[in-house]
């Protein structure tokens, strides 16, 4: 009787832990991470998970991130594996990795950090663009990546950390 619950109780939990398939379920999901292009009013930008916008931070420099504390409230790290990432249509450059002060891994593009902003509501949003004259939407190509984190926009009055 002993061993007629254990194999009872092993069979569900192995049926538990096998994922689903066929009619009416996703599957398992690739291993890797989308990367687009999101076209917002800012012009284009890379976007993440849902389409969401990505920016960088001029204050970032040799692939670290300096958004820390109370700075990822407002601009979340664009978390995982840069070797992971799928690079949509429309975007080039290289992607990579870069360990933050929690220990976490954040995904660069052409060494810049790549974040989130709260304010974004929706796909295609840009709120965050210029905000401080430090926040800039990431380019889809790395080239300009590396000019936006240099060049001087007006700050818009968000807060910019």
């Amino acid at each position: 009787m002993r061993l007629a619950t254990i194999t009872a109780v092993g069979l569900l939990l192995l049926a538990a832990c096998t994922p689903r398939t066929g009619a009416g379920s996703a599957g398992p999901s690739s291993a890797g991470i989308d990367v687009t292009v999101s076209h917002t009013d800012a012009g284009d930008a890379l976007a993440g998970a849902g389409g969401m916008t990505l920016y960088i931070f001029k204050a970032d420099t040799d692939g670290t991130s300096t958004c820390n504390a109370g700075c990822v409230d407002p601009w979340p790290p664009f978390l995982g594996d840069g070797s992971s990432v799928n690079a949509g249509d429309g975007v080039s450059g290289s992607f990579a990795t870069t360990t933050r002060d929690d220990g976490s891994k954040q995904i660069t593009h052409g060494g810049q950090p790549l974040y989130y902003y709260s304010g974004d509501k929706a796909a295609g949003d840009a709120n965050g663009e210029g905000i401080g004259g430090k926040w800039f939407i990431a380019p889809v190509d790395e080239s300009s990546a590396s000019q936006a984190a240099t060049s001087s926009a007006s700050p818009n009055n968000a807060p910019g950390y």
